[in-house]
């Protein structure tokens, strides 16, 4: 039997569940998840593999409407990304309506000739096998897909189903990871996004979109080990909002992103968050730069 591996990536506006679903097909987390917008800022690939099958899972920031030189940048990563990719896969939530982000990512994918696109219905647990099927039917009608099906990553339903129809689809070739991988994230790249992660959960909608984070060093020395991230923000008053009243906000980020990180490590480690700012960062095309946007 001839093997077959490809590149699959999702597109969706925001908190449509792309990184929760590769998540959920990987079986790990391997790219953070929220509900804010612009939560995943690079491509993070995930690797599903059953038995002479491989999917590479290409998560990458949604597609959207730039307002500054940071969203340029992102929206040109995903270009670039879904130009070069096997199968797109749409995703649109089962409880809610189509709206217009999605007939903009619509029209978007006919910019993408060589991939196939499927729709992909998320969130199928939260109604009732009826409404699911009435949202097949409705995405059936939007465009001309190779195949639409539902899913949910909440509860793994439909998610072997969903790798057994995403294989074929897959050009022939020799597995492109050995068996068992799930990423070819490193652990320099995963620590501060898991820091971000903590911030997005805590605070509030503003600061998503002024914030990144950069490790800064990992440093052993006998049995203990220190981890130093940065986070950046733009401003002082969000500088403000990260420490919190006497250090308060900052020891909780530490608190929620710490045991992931030691998880992740394998060993015990000493937290050192340092609050940075870079006035408007978002449009400074050094600053973009040297944060590796």
């Amino acid at each position: 039997m001839s093997t077959r591996s490809g590149f699959l990536s999702f597109v969706g506006r925001p908190n449509v569940g792309k990184s929760t679903l590769m998540n959920a097909l990987i079986g790990e987390k391997v790219a953070i998840t929220s509900s804010k917008p612009q939560t995943t800022r690079k491509t993070i690939r995930g690797i599903v593999t059953r038995g002479e099958g491989q999917l590479i899972i290409v998560d990458t920031p949604g597609l959207h409407r730039p307002r500054t030189l940071l969203g340029e940048r992102l929206n040109a990563l995903v270009e670039t990304t879904l130009g070069d990719v096997d199968v797109i896969g749409m995703c649109l939530p089962a409880d809610e309506p189509i709206g217009k982000g999605d007939r903009f990512i619509l029209e978007q994918l006919a910019r993408y000739p060589r991939a196939r696109v499927v729709g992909i219905v998320t969130k199928t647990d939260r109604v009732s096998s009826t409404k699911v099927l009435a949202k097949l039917a409705e995405i059936g009608q939007l465009r001309d897909w190779k195949l639409v099906i539902p899913v949910s990553a909440e509860t793994a339903d439909g998610m072997e189903e969903f790798i057994a129809a995403l294989i074929p689809l897959m050009p022939e070739s020799p597995w492109l990871y050995p068996e068992g991988s799930i990423s070819d994230e490193t652990l320099e790249s995963r620590i501060p996004e898991i820091v971000r992660e903590a911030v997005l959960e805590e605070l509030s909608d503003e600061l998503p979109h002024s914030l990144a984070a950069t490790l800064i060093d990992i440093v052993t020395e006998g049995r203990r080990t220190k981890v130093f991230v940065s986070l950046i923000v733009e401003r002082d008053s969000q500088k403000g909002i990260i420490i919190g009243k006497q250090g308060s906000m900052l020891r909780l980020i530490g608190e929620r992103s710490r045991p992931t990180i030691e998880a992740l490590l394998g060993r015990p480690i000493y937290l050192d968050l340092h609050v940075t700012i870079a006035k408007d960062w978002q449009r400074d095309p050094k600053a973009l730069g040297r944060l590796g946007f």
